[in-house]
This record gives C-alpha cells, structure tokens and sequence, in this order.
C-alpha cells in the first residue's frame, strides 16, 4: 500500500501541469520578495506604518483590478508548489529529503492561505493583529513560552542554513542546469540576505520567550521594526530589502533552470 502512495505520488509530481505550476510557484515567490524589498525600504526611508512582512508586501497589490488579477495568479502558483512539495514528501527519498519538502509544503500553503486572505479581505487589511493574539496566548503560560522559546531557535537555525546554503552557492543543488552570472549572484546575496532576516526573527522571538514579552514574538514586521529603531537601522534595513531583492531576482531564474 505504501508502495502504491508513493508510486502515485511521483507520478502525480512528474505531471506537466504540476511541474509547470511548481515553476510558477517559484516566480510568485520572487514577486513577492520584490514587494516585500519595497516594503522594507519604505520603512527605512518614509514614516509610514506599513506592514513590514508578506501579508504587508501583498496588500500593496489589493489596491486595483490589476494588482487582484496578480494576487490570484499568484494564489495559483503557491497552490501548486505547495501540492509539488507534498508529492516530494510522499515519493521516496531519504528521511531528511522528505521533511524538507513536508516543511516546504507547509511554508507555500502558508503563502497561499495569506494571498487569498488578502484578496477576501481587500487593501485595508489587518495589521497583525491576529497573529499577535495568537502569541499572547501562547505566552500566558510557560509551557507556550518554551515553546515560543524552541520555535524562535528554529528560525535561528534556519537563518543560518540560508546563510550557510548562500555563501557556499548550495542552491546551485537545487537547479537543474547551470544559471547565469546574474541568477547566481542574486542567489549568493538573496539567500545570506534572507537569513540574516530570520535570524534576527528568531532571536527576538527567543528574547520574547524569556522576557515573556508579545509584542517581541510578532514575526518578521517586529523584526524588521525593530532593525529601524537601532542605530543606523534605515541603512541596515536597506541591505535587508537588497537581499530581499536578490532573492526575488533569484527566484526568477529558479523558475526556469528548478529540479521539478
């Protein structure tokens, strides 16, 4: 039985369609890291209290009956990518292979869920709110904030994976051919970009474990607020959205030369 799941499994990620929704997938996510670089630097520079995360970068899209037409194609191609990575789950491979994918999965139908949550919700959207609700309840008890505590180490770890994946050019691993000069150079900044804006996520999401302080534990729009309060924080904020932009710039060239 398990034999047949994961013979229909590569079967259903070998099929066109899903490898061409896998590779769209792949360009949403350099869009969004384009607007989410757009958000960043408006924080650095302007006064405005824009929402410095992914929910904040797609509702700059929400705005008219282009940017709509946009979210939903995206919409699609996190789907897509998301059911891609559940085949890779599912088919076989080795262990730490398919828990990479499994977390993949989950990370595209996160996106996803936001995309369409914008598009329902329209250009006005929350702020954040809900996810900060989410943690001060997590934080009114030790146990949540252990919790809290370990998720935050994660996102450290992963940080440091991207920075690691980035300044040894891993990602090259993922691509079926080799990109040019551009595409690997985006990839080389936009991965140790990104890391180091996780990183600073997890580390305030620690510190909030410890502090048992929610408003810390808000995510990357905490994370990114909290670079522009220190000194210098327009400029260290800026070489954030250049890696942000990198790894959209990246993104696209993975759309095209991605093992799908």
């Amino acid at each position: 039985m398990t034999g047949n799941v994961q013979s229909a499994a590569s079967r259903a990620g070998d099929h066109p369609l899903v490898e061409k929704g896998a590779r769209l997938g792949y360009g949403a996510s350099g869009v969004l890291h384009l607007l989410l670089a757009w958000v960043t630097v408006q924080l650095a520079w302007t006064s405005g209290g824009e929402q410095a995360d992914q929910e904040g970068a797609l509702q700059k899209l929400a705005g008219d009956g282009a940017g709509q037409v946009l979210l939903w194609v995206l919409f699609v191609g996190f789907v897509l990518l998301a059911l891609w990575q559940i085949t890779e789950a599912v088919a076989w491979g080795e262990a730490k292979d398919r828990i990479k994918a499994a977390a993949k999965a989950v990370t595209y139908g996160v996106l996803a869920f936001t995309t369409v949550s914008v598009l329902t919700s329209g250009s006005s959207g929350g702020s954040g709110g809900g996810s900060g609700g989410a943690t001060s309840s997590l934080m009114s008890s030790g146990a949540g904030r252990a919790l809290v505590g370990v998720v935050g180490l994660g996102v450290v770890a992963v940080g440091v994976y991207h920075v690691v994946k980035g300044w040894k050019e891993k990602f090259l691993e993922d691509l079926e051919s080799s990109p040019s000069r551009w595409v690997r150079r985006a990839g080389r900044i936009g991965y140790i970009g990104k890391g180091a804006a996780l990183g600073v996520v997890g580390v305030l999401l620690v510190v909030a474990a410890v502090q048992s302080d929610p408003e810390q534990a808000e995510g990357l729009d905490s994370a990114l607020h909290a670079l522009a309060g220190l000194p210098y924080g327009p400029v260290l904020l800026t070489l954030v959205a250049i890696g942000f932009a990198a790894y959209g710039v990246y993104s696209f060239g993975r759309a095209k030369h991605a093992k799908v």
